[in-house]
């Protein structure tokens, strides 16, 4: 027997016109240069991605047309995220933090049609535009584009155009097709690609749907209409965790901070704009922190809550914010292949003080929508008991089943995608994680967490941050390398830290080789790049005190 419910698509276009017509007062806030702010309201946000429809339309984007963009976050681009999955084409969201090379070759890989991007990342775009062999058009937002990109455009035969321009000229009055099949590519954003060539993942209307209801919800980050947020990871990473499709789907405001992302000018965000939810990966929020410490006066008490995640939280982290500023930070668990959310750390009902800040500490708890289990080497399936170890597997409506043209079947098993993370998961549902696979310490046959490491060495007073890598070792096949970066006018004596993590891990964890380096290398999105350690360490480029 088939329901008598209406077959309704779940469809961008569908977030577009609630937000638009429902929230028209609620306002998107971009910060501008010298900290002045451009406001817009969701009504007007939604004429102008009517405008860039019509306007992509004019230029020959049709069908599933791909149209990258190469932007801040900012107004411009939340146009873009409304506009272009709305008309039927595919959003491709290209990472500006990645190397040249790698850019040309996902908007290669992608076959972009056009480009829309910020003026201030002329110089950036300019080195890559002539080998983008499918890109017809770049759409410039701002001011006057660098003049190597104009020389650029020209000698690759590129038509260049100005946003504000190429709205001025379309018609407000659309038609967004009503009858867009919900499982086809809304939008694409490429893994980092820290091996290899990055893999593209697409993402359907339905599973950004989905993913921004799930976002909203109290177990996700808990949006409604009478918030404030900013988000401050990236637009062009994950499609910013949701954010700016949830917040168009509850009408909550907008706070984008563009290029500015120092840690003055997101405490100035925060405190003029009375920010309540914002998220980022730790080493913001661990500059923010500095900040904070180093100017007294600042008022950030307008932030209920914070979702950090890209990298652990370090338990001193979380528990700084709590007793210093009274904000919670909750850590959130996800990759570009689950959208990105997949579990988000909120403590049992009841819980608070130390228990809590355990339970934040966690990669989450496993969102409704997304299920979980974990496989040991040998295939074998392990109990969710909080004991038992293995590699964590995921599937669910907002996960991908595959790499656009790009066959990885290592990566996918039996309908399950493999993360790739090493952890535990308890009766409750909550995930704690161990370690990435590949950064798997293994010493004398039993497993070390770089992880729980590199947490409790931040902790520490004079450690910024941490870094651990296993390091070959004769006797025990590998041991951890621990590599500190000291709070500025402070070192990192080892005897200091060894005895420090004499009552916080066991004693056969504790690092014999370490090494003070300025400053842990990371990921385009902000992870630690531990394979740039490792490489280091074996060409003895590290200086090493051995204990």
């Amino acid at each position: 027997m088939l329901s008598s419910m209406q077959d309704f698509p779940l469809t961008i276009g569908s977030i577009l016109r609630y937000g638009a017509d429902t929230f028209g007062d609620s306002e998107i806030v971009t910060l501008t240069e010298g900290g002045q702010r451009r406001r817009r309201t969701y009504a007007e946000v939604g004429e102008r991605a009517a405008r860039l429809g019509n306007a992509l339309r004019s230029l020959g984007v049709s069908g599933d047309d791909r149209v990258a963009t190469f932007m801040w976050n900012n107004a411009e681009h939340l146009e873009a995220y409304l506009a272009i999955p709305s008309m039927g084409a595919v959003l491709h969201t290209l990472n500006i933090r990645l190397f040249p090379e790698q850019v040309t070759y996902i908007a290669n890989h992608a076959a972009d049609k056009v480009i829309i991007a910020n003026c201030s990342l002329s110089g950036l775009l300019a080195k890559v535009l002539p080998d983008m062999e499918t890109v017809e058009t770049v759409i410039i937002v701002g001011e006057e584009p660098a003049e190597e990109l104009v020389d650029a455009a020209k000698q690759s035969g590129k038509q260049l155009l100005r946003y504000e321009e190429v709205l001025a000229d379309a018609s407000t009055s659309i038609d967004w097709p009503d009858d867009l099949d919900e499982r086809a590519a809304a939008a694409m954003c490429y893994t980092s690609g820290t091996t290899g060539n990055p893999k593209g993942v697409a993402y359907s209307h339905r599973s950004c749907w989905l993913h921004s209801l799930a976002v909203c919800t109290v177990n996700g980050m808990g949006i409604g209409a009478d918030d404030r947020v900013l988000p401050i990871v990236p637009m062009f990473h994950a499609n910013a965790w949701g954010l700016p499709y949830a917040a168009f789907m509850s009408g909550a405001d907008l706070v984008m901070p563009d290029r500015f992302l120092q840690a003055e000018p997101l405490v100035g965000l925060i405190e003029s704009e009375k920010v309540t939810l914002t998220a980022a990966v730790p080493t913001i929020f661990n500059d923010v922190l500095q900040f904070l410490r180093a100017n007294s006066g600042h008022d950030v008490s307008s932030i209920r809550n914070v979702l950090c995640g890209g990298s652990a939280v370090p338990r001193a982290l979380i528990k700084a914010y709590d007793e210093e500023f009274g904000i919670q930070i909750v850590q959130g668990w996800g990759m570009t292949e689950t959208s990105p959310l997949a579990a988000a750390a909120w403590p049992p009902a009841g819980v608070s003080g130390d228990r809590a800040w355990d339970y934040q500490a966690k990669a989450g708890r496993i969102l409704f929508g997304v299920e979980a289990r974990l496989v040991d080497d040998d295939g074998n399936h392990q109990q969710h008991d909080g004991k038992s170890v293995g590699e964590l597997q995921v599937r669910g409506p907002w996960v991908t089943a595959s790499y656009y043209k790009d066959d990885d079947p290592e990566k996918f098993d039996d309908g399950w995608l493999r993360t790739g993370d090493v952890g535990v998961i308890d009766p409750q549902g909550y995930l704690t994680l161990t370690d990435r696979s590949k950064d798997v310490i293994k010493s004398g046959g039993e497993w070390i967490s770089s992880v729980e490491l590199e947490g409790e060495l931040m902790a520490h007073p004079a450690v910024l941050e941490a870094a651990v890598v296993a390091v070959p070792d004769e006797k025990w096949q590998e041991r951890p390398l621990a590599c500190v970066v000291p709070h500025e006018g402070k070192t990192c004596d080892p005897n200091e830290l060894r005895e420090f993590l004499a009552d916080r891990v066991a004693k056969w964890w504790i690092p014999e080789r370490w090494t003070q380096i300025d400053a842990v290398p990371k990921t385009s999105v902000g992870k630690f790049d531990k394979k740039v350690l490792r490489k280091a360490y074996a060409d003895g480029e590290l200086d090493i005190t051995e204990l």
